[in-house]
């Protein structure tokens, strides 16, 4: 399967870690221009520094902070005003709330959440479709979570907001296949990131016990027993920005391991 991605640019959010950082690193290994953005000036710089030349791209950087959709519109409007560019390809990718029961959660975790996840996709998805439009087609790719699917205990807040993104991005897909741009969403399962281990040491507080107990938990429940690598989800997130996944539209990509409990 081709994934070839020369000649075509592209702009991957919450770039600098993780699931995000892997697919920037992948798509430019496969040839396209990468624009990372993220919030931490240090960690963009350090991105920048690792992807690929070798094809002689033009990458660059936005710094912007995902907890301000406000200043996020302004920024990604002036980035597209003094660049010029036209982006075939939008990663949306953000970390999710912190754990814990819903019924415990305060509101304020919700907003918070919701526009971290949901508003800033709307935000970076109205900033690039225009020129999407223009080419006569696009690639949208949200990374959001196998909670879509079934919901992961203790997660919540994400689990609701995660819902909602499915949603949006799915109707999304409806109203843009017309101009030749598909919307995907790709549903890790247990992925090997900062966050997760987070998650992991937060949990194991909370029941008493080790962060690899958690972890011997979570892939007890997986049929390859084991986490995913970052670069594994990278992977999806590369053939679908490709000209190979070109019919695939509103679709619900699981990337789980063949996750069969919690």
């Amino acid at each position: 399967m081709d994934s070839n991605l020369q000649g075509k640019r592209a702009i991957v959010c919450g770039s600098t870690d993780g699931i995000g950082k892997a697919s920037a690193l992948l798509m430019a290994e496969s040839g396209a221009s990468i624009t990372l953005v993220a919030r931490n000036k240090d960690k963009l710089y350090n991105t920048l520094t690792e992807l690929s030349t070798e094809h002689k791209q033009n990458h660059s950087t936005l710094c912007a902070d995902f907890n301000q959709p406000d200043e996020l519109k302004h920024i990604i409007k002036e980035h597209l005003k003094e660049s010029c560019y036209t982006y075939h390809i939008l990663v949306n990718n953000s970390g999710g709330p912190h754990g814990g029961p819903l019924i415990d959660a305060d509101e304020d975790e919700f907003r918070i959440a919701f526009e971290r996840l949901l508003i800033c996709n709307q935000i970076m998805a109205k900033a690039v479709v225009p020129g999407m439009q223009t080419l006569g087609s696009g690639r949208i790719i949200n990374i959001i979570s196998m909670s879509v699917n079934q919901v992961i205990p203790g997660l919540g807040v994400s689990n609701t907001i995660r819902g909602a993104v499915a949603q949006w991005s799915k109707t999304l897909a409806l109203e843009l296949g017309k101009f030749g741009i598909t919307v995907n969403n790709i549903l890790p399962g247990y992925t090997e990131t900062a966050r997760l281990q987070k998650l992991a040491e937060n949990k194991a507080v909370s029941m008493g016990t080790t962060v690899q107990d958690i972890i011997k938990i979570w892939t007890d429940n997986i049929s390859l027993r084991r986490l995913a690598k970052p670069k594994e989800i990278a992977s999806a997130v590369t053939f679908l920005a490709s000209d190979s996944a070109s019919y695939i539209n509103g679709h619900n990509l699981t990337i789980d391991g063949g996750r069969f409990g919690a």
